[in-house]
């Protein structure tokens, strides 16, 4: 469920060279329009003839789809190694990149980074300073028209707009509501009372939890409880919408019970009927807070062809498009109720932080919004770190820092991400998310059930400067063996208790996912909801390219995702940071 498709991106520490050019586009555009596009090529040396580019085009002009093609050639040898977020080709000097299926459109003002690894780069090589897209070589300029062409808009309405008591951060001012069920399970473990009063996510993870399954009240049994708790008062509930078909293609532990190909059903039997139930006027003064599907847009990322992370099931999705087909529709209607606010899942810097993974999500989130009849403005904000286990703020190192001339991009740990913690990765997503065309007052969750890594394992102080593995991992509060590892962590702790607005640009730090819960089996169970074992589940797992060959790192003797999880529960207290 929580996979890291990380790819190592070597610039710290090298000498950069800046190539940016502007020039003038006919992607596709309507007759009449005056296109015109800003292209930022930067070249990083990494010594030994290789090098990593990273491509920005950012399109000045009116709103373009149908695909783009972009060329430039080298002065030199260079050669286009591996690339991302566009399909790289090269015949001798002359480089070829043309759009996915997911970045094939660029609003006005909006901005796609591309990039690649290359090799044999000399000294005296230059940057590329010559860009065309779709045949129009750079001008510098919007490029003018000269015929006109009249055309009619029509726009798509989803349905009613935000209701006069629609707020811009739905946590200020607001209870948020308490799972009976979970507080139960809570309250039953010794020394659980005191937290079994804390508010979690509702997990819908399957159609028959909208009617309710043995270990759960239904969706109207949940809301009927809110609206009792609320009294009155502004009350947030948080569920967490996700059954995708096909649903978490790089996680055997958390499939689903649709198959690939079952959207339809995807659409009617389930988020259909949720949609139906939260726009009941008994429900209609709650804050109802979303989280639309976590991990499948980042899986398209970072877990397909032709990433060394690649996994087949995850090539299935993106080519057949029903995960972002899926969420469009999913953030289409339950955002045309008024007083629901729809969070998208942006994974955790430790999946999502390297330079290209960052910006492609954001844009890839970006077309999910816009898809099926949606549009940005059913996004209230995004979340981070849903149900996993990385650091809020790590105090004792930064990005910036370096021992002995080396810089911590270069650690084992960090791996060249350019994010150490939650927050730093959660403010920076904000901002390039506005960048791709959201709107500039998004909010950001940040989860914090279980990344407190409290106990007598969490640093007091940073580590020793021998070298810069040594100084990362003694200061480093996250004590995993490795960023990739996501199942039943041990050692981990609850973290931040639920809060609004703590810092600039966070709505909020929830505990989506409720504490307690299992990540997934560590041997196979029977069962009729999809769920299977995953080998990151078991502690025996020596690992996979995902988390870098390295042991899980999981709990023995873990149920199925969602089960209760007594001795990962009793951990978490134990280990709290704050400290119960």
């Amino acid at each position: 469920m929580r996979l890291n498709g990380q790819r190592r991106w070597a610039a710290a520490g090298v000498a950069v060279a800046t190539a940016v050019a502007t020039f003038g586009v006919a992607l596709s555009a309507p007759a009449g329009a005056a296109p015109g596009c800003r292209v930022d090529y930067k070249a990083n040396s990494w010594g030994g003839g290789q090098f990593g580019a990273s491509v920005k085009i950012t399109n000045l002009g009116d709103a373009v789809s149908g695909g783009w093609t972009l060329k430039f050639s080298f002065s030199g040898s260079q050669r286009v190694a591996q690339g991302w977020s566009a399909n790289w080709s090269q015949s001798g000097a002359d480089v070829t990149a043309t759009s996915m299926s997911w970045n094939g459109s660029l609003g006005t003002g909006a901005s796609i980074d591309i990039g690649f690894n290359g090799s044999g780069a000399g000294t005296n090589d230059a940057n590329p300073s010559t860009f065309t897209l779709n045949g129009t070589t750079c001008t510098g300029d919007v490029v003018p028209t000269t015929t006109t062409t009249t055309t009619t808009t029509t726009t798509t309405s989803n349905g009613p707009g935000p209701g006069p008591g629609k707020v811009d951060n739905p946590y200020v001012g607001a209870k948020q509501y308490v799972n009976p069920d979970w507080a139960a399970k809570a309250s039953a473990e010794p020394g659980g009372s005191r937290i079994a009063n804390q508010p979690t996510g509702v997990w819908l993870d399957r159609i028959a939890a909208i009617a309710g399954t043995v270990d759960s009240r239904g969706l109207v049994g949940h809301l009927d409880e809110a609206v009792r708790q609320a009294a009155g008062t502004p009350l947030v509930i948080q569920l967490v919408i996700y059954n995708l078909p096909g649903r978490d293609c790089s996680a055997l532990a958390s499939n689903g019970e649709l198959k690939p190909t079952e959207i339809d059903k995807y659409k009617t039997e389930y988020i259909d009927p949720i949609a139906e139930i939260l726009a009941r006027p008994a429900y209609k003064d709650l804050r109802i807070v979303t989280t639309v599907e976590i991990d499948s847009l980042p899986n398209l990322i970072t877990n397909v062809t032709p990433r060394p992370t690649a996994v087949a099931a995850c090539d299935v999705m993106k080519a057949n498009g029903n995960y972002v087909t899926g969420v469009g529709y999913a953030l289409a209607k339950l955002g045309a109720v008024p007083n629901v606010y729809n969070y998208l899942d942006i994974g955790h810097h430790g999946w999502i932080g390297w330079d290209d993974n960052f910006g492609a999500t954001a844009e890839l989130l970006f077309q999910a919004a816009n898809a099926s009849g949606s549009t940005k403005a059913n996004v209230q904000g995004f979340i981070a770190n849903t149900a996993n286990y990385g650091a809020l703020k790590e105090p004792y190192f930064k990005i910036e820092d370096s021992v002995n001339g080396t810089s911590v991009r270069q650690s084992k740990w960090v791996d060249w991400n350019r994010y150490v913690d939650e927050l730093s990765y959660a403010q920076a997503f904000r901002q390039r998310a506005v960048q791709a065309g959201f709107d500039a007052n998004v909010g950001m969750l940040i989860d914090t059930s279980r990344n407190g890594w409290g106990g007598s394992a969490r640093p007091t102080g940073p580590g020793p400067t021998t070298n810069v593995d040594a100084y990362v991992n003694g200061g480093k509060l996250d004590r995993r063996i490795h960023l990739g590892n996501w199942c039943n962590q041990s050692g981990a702790g609850l973290g931040e208790r639920p809060k609004a607005a703590p810092e600039s640009g966070i709505d909020a730090y929830v505990w989506m996912k409720p504490p307690g819960e299992s990540d997934g089996a560590s041997k196979e169970i029977p069962n009729n909801e999809g769920k299977g074992a995953d080998k990151m589940c078991d502690p025996t797992y020596t690992g996979n390219i995902r988390n870098g060959n390295n042991m899980s790192g999981a709990l023995p003797d873990a149920p199925l995702s969602g089960k209760w999880f007594s001795a990962q529960f009793q951990e978490l207290m134990r280990n709290a940071y704050p400290a119960l």
